[in-house]
């Protein structure tokens, strides 16, 4: 009986090597969603064993929705293509951990890629907020009604993001894409590789619990 011959795993010299400098314009149409999705299912399983021409594979289905999505959040060109391998980067290194009744590659991917975009945002305006402030503070710098202010938007973000957390990954995505990122619902079902329909109730579903979150917690 002949054994299968499982991929020497690469290293992630070789898989940032194989990654392009600039994603491609436009991602390739996979076929319909649902074909498209067990299609990348398998190739990032065949990925997870350390195939690079699998993980190639997914970089040319995925690279352009990933790159749009980065640069929605990213005034920066250069920055939005550097996160964007990044995210290749830790796709080849979670593949194995990916888990199919959790949702889709595609959804998992366009994840990563808010959460590293958004990331990389907040660290240069954290940066950046405290060279500003370095230099000026003072005890009276704020009045006390500004810091109230202040402390309640906090508590308000810190409130949703709470609530973000108690929707499934597709409702949360869905709500994120349309909400925080400015896409349109059309244009968030080609992204998600979805029927419109489908971003549509996700987005109701999402809104309902979010609602009833934010009530139970005012």
């Amino acid at each position: 009986m002949e054994r299968r011959r499982v991929a020497e795993p690469r290293t992630v010299a070789q898989v940032e090597q194989a990654i392009p400098a600039q994603p491609p314009r436009r991602a390739q149409d996979a076929g319909g969603a649902a074909d498209g999705e067990h299609r990348l299912v398998a190739l990032l399983q065949r990925t997870a064993l350390g195939e690079l021409a699998a993980f190639e594979e997914v970089y040319r289905e995925l690279s352009g929705p990933v790159f749009g999505l980065v640069r929605r959040v990213m005034l920066d060109r250069a920055q939005a293509e550097e996160v964007t391998q990044e995210v290749f980067t830790e796709l080849w290194r979670l593949a194995a951990r990916f888990d199919p009744d959790r949702g889709g590659v595609r959804a998992w991917a366009l994840t990563l890629a808010h959460r590293r975009a958004v990331d990389r945002v907040r660290s240069e305006q954290s940066a950046s907020a405290r060279m500003e402030v370095a230099g000026r503070l003072a005890p009276e710098s704020s009045a006390p009604d500004d810091v109230a202010e202040q402390v309640e938007h906090r508590l308000e973000r810190e409130k949703v993001r709470r609530c973000l957390r108690r929707l499934t990954e597709q409702q949360r995505e869905t709500v994120r894409l349309t909400y925080y990122t400015g896409y349109t619902q059309r244009e968030a079902a080609e992204l998600l590789g979805v029927p419109l329909t489908t971003v549509k109730g996700r987005l109701r579903d999402g809104l309902i619990r979010l609602r009833d979150c934010l009530g139970v917690m005012v």
